[in-house]
């Protein structure tokens, strides 16, 4: 089972009153093994969705309800090895972002193993998101799927709708537990396991039916009092220390700064649940997932020393196939709630473009990556992008700055104009077509006009230069 599981990616969680606007916003970095992996944005409409469905990498098949929602929907562009939908928003504006690989421990595994032929990131969006009406029935259908087929990875689901967040992890084989997370709190969860103080009486958390049963039956829980998920399912091995706990510790020095600094970047115990000293933008959100320890010692861009630049796993990677961050608005019409946040490739020289889901198509230089290289797409465009950009990080990063400021602000104005001009429940999925195609012309523009600007202005740093004034 160990070559289907990625290790990677980054999440991040914000509850509706955490938030500046009052959305809800769950948050990844689809992160792989390998640098490159190009990917798409798409609508699935529900005549294209299937009522029989089999996976590629464990053969699992099921048939599946014949009412699905349209959803969005950012799948690999080569399918050799499944879909891999990643994330999106389905017409009643409920999201799903799957999967975030977490880990766990031998003592679960020898209790409930992996199923071979179980389910798998490779499928998840695909059974569950064309299915629900809310967040808290994504977590319902998913351990129900769960329960009946099984896993053969661990892996962490976020779920959300206008008003909740919910955060489901898998344990061994066939058991998940779900926390809810409160409306003025957010989480950064890396590739461990992450919920940890579990209440199973409170009506925010939901979990297989015996899992209570499960851990103390099986003499599982290590603490005295309570039941911390994290020390009893999880791990805290030599390899969170550098690979995962700290990027949780960025992301809480960033949102909370006066509370991180008690802690250490290889903290075991760092909170699940964190609460911030200020709203929460989308802004705030790129950056940590976009981040590489910027202003300390382990910044591998920094000027430390070598051992420290290399000592732990930065959130923002060559490894980040995209980025999402899925919105969901309070203060707009619902025809016009779903905002689905996008960035392809390493997230260091990009910005992420906020395209409208009530729509039946997206645009083509988001929609029609394939493997081969096209800087017309902006999977590649990125991708090009960051690779020029990592040459001489400190000599580009003005330029990106810039650049970002500019883009950003752009799409800001495009939502707000249109935001302006809907009013009740009428069918704007055209309007909102027109809009995303605007906002992808915007981003190719602008990301092919700092590409431009980075080639002319690195040329004359070329060690390849001589001149009669040398």
């Amino acid at each position: 089972m160990a070559d289907r599981i990625k290790g990677s990616c980054t999440t991040i969680l914000v509850g509706k009153d955490a938030s500046l606007d009052g959305s809800t916003m769950i948050a990844r970095n689809d992160d792989g093994h390998e640098a490159l992996d190009p990917q798409r944005f798409v609508v699935v409409h529900p005549a294209d969705q299937p009522r029989h469905y089999q996976a590629i990498l464990s053969g699992l098949q099921l048939d599946l309800p014949d009412n699905p929602l349209r959803y969005t929907s950012i799948p690999n562009a080569n399918l050799v090895n499944g879909t891999w939908p990643a994330a999106g928003i389905n017409s009643k504006n409920v999201t799903m972002s799957a999967t975030e690989t977490i880990t766990t421990n031998p003592r679960v595994l020898g209790l409930d193993p992996y199923v071979e032929a179980g389910m798998g990131e490779e499928d998840l969006v695909t059974l569950v998101l064309p299915y629900i009406n809310s967040a808290r029935e994504g977590v319902i259908r998913l351990g129900e799927l769960l329960t009946k087929f099984g896993t053969y990875e661990p892996n962490g689901i976020a779920f959300s709708d206008n008003q909740e967040v919910w955060w489901l992890e898998t344990i061994g084989g066939h058991h998940w537990a779900a926390v809810r997370i409160p409306d003025d709190a957010y989480v950064i969860a890396p590739n461990r396991m992450n919920i940890d103080q579990f209440d199973f009486a409170s009506p925010d958390s939901l979990a297989s039916d015996d899992l209570k049963d499960f851990i103390d039956g099986n003499q599982l829980n290590p603490d005295f009092k309570g039941y911390n998920l994290r020390h009893i399912f999880g791990s805290a091995s030599i390899k969170d220390t550098i690979y995962n706990n700290p990027r949780t510790w960025f992301g809480q020095k960033h949102f909370t700064p006066s509370v991180e600094k008690d802690y250490e970047p290889g903290e075991q115990d760092l909170p699940f649940i964190a609460y911030a000293n200020r709203k929460i933008t989308i802004e705030d959100v790129k950056y940590v997932l976009s981040s590489h320890f910027e202003n300390t010692k382990y910044d591998p861009y920094g000027h430390g020393d070598a051992s420290d630049r290399k000592k732990f796993r930065p959130i923002g990677i060559n490894r980040n196939h995209n980025v999402h961050v899925l919105q969901v608005r309070n203060n707009v019409p619902a025809s016009i709630a779903g905002v689905q946040w996008i960035a392809f490739g390493a997230n260091t020289f990009n910005t992420i473009v906020p395209f409208y889901t009530n729509v039946n198509d997206t645009p083509a230089c988001y929609r029609d990556a394939t493997d081969t290289f096209d800087p017309t797409n902006m999977y590649w465009l990125s991708a090009t992008t960051a690779l020029l950009g990592d040459t001489n990080y400190e000599f580009y990063m003005d330029m990106r700055d810039n650049y970002t400021l500019e883009a950003m602000s752009a799409y800001h104005a495009v939502h707000h104009e249109v935001d302006s001009v809907v009013h009740g429940d009428a069918d704007v999925t055209g309007l909102l077509f027109e809009a995303n195609e605007r906002l992808a012309k915007i981003a190719l523009t602008k990301q092919t006009e700092l590409l431009g600007k980075m080639v002319r202005s690195g040329s004359e740093k070329m060690v390849l230069r001589f001149s009669f004034d040398d």
